[in-house]
């Protein structure tokens, strides 16, 4: 099953900047194939379900090994079964009806 999920993993006790954990979590993600789109506050991560969390658990254990003695994460996730969907597909949605007049 293909799941889309919003991933946020924030690595506690290692200071305020955490961009070099961001990084490597990226780089995982890199390697296991996964469409991700980075954002502000997270990464967006497409891909089969164990593949994606597979990533997620090895994200967590090079936070880890990285010195971060604690990781919280929040995960926002959808799947759905009626058709295929990408990310790309959702944000497109909304761009189309943007460009729609809007109703009053």
């Amino acid at each position: 099953m293909n799941v889309i999920i919003d991933l946020c993993i924030v690595p506690i006790g290692v200071g305020v900047s955490v961009s070099e954990y961001v990084t490597a979590c990226h780089r995982v993600l890199e390697r296991c194939g996964l469409k991700t789109e980075l954002h502000a506050y997270g990464t967006n991560i497409e891909g089969e379900w164990d593949t994606v969390f597979a990533a997620v658990k090895r994200c967590h254990e090079v936070v880890h090994e990285m010195g971060a003695p604690r990781i919280t994460t929040t995960i926002k996730l959808g799947t759905r079964i009626d058709r295929d969907q990408t990310m790309a597909d959702k944000v497109e949605s909304v761009q189309r009806k943007l460009r729609e007049p809007a109703s009053e």
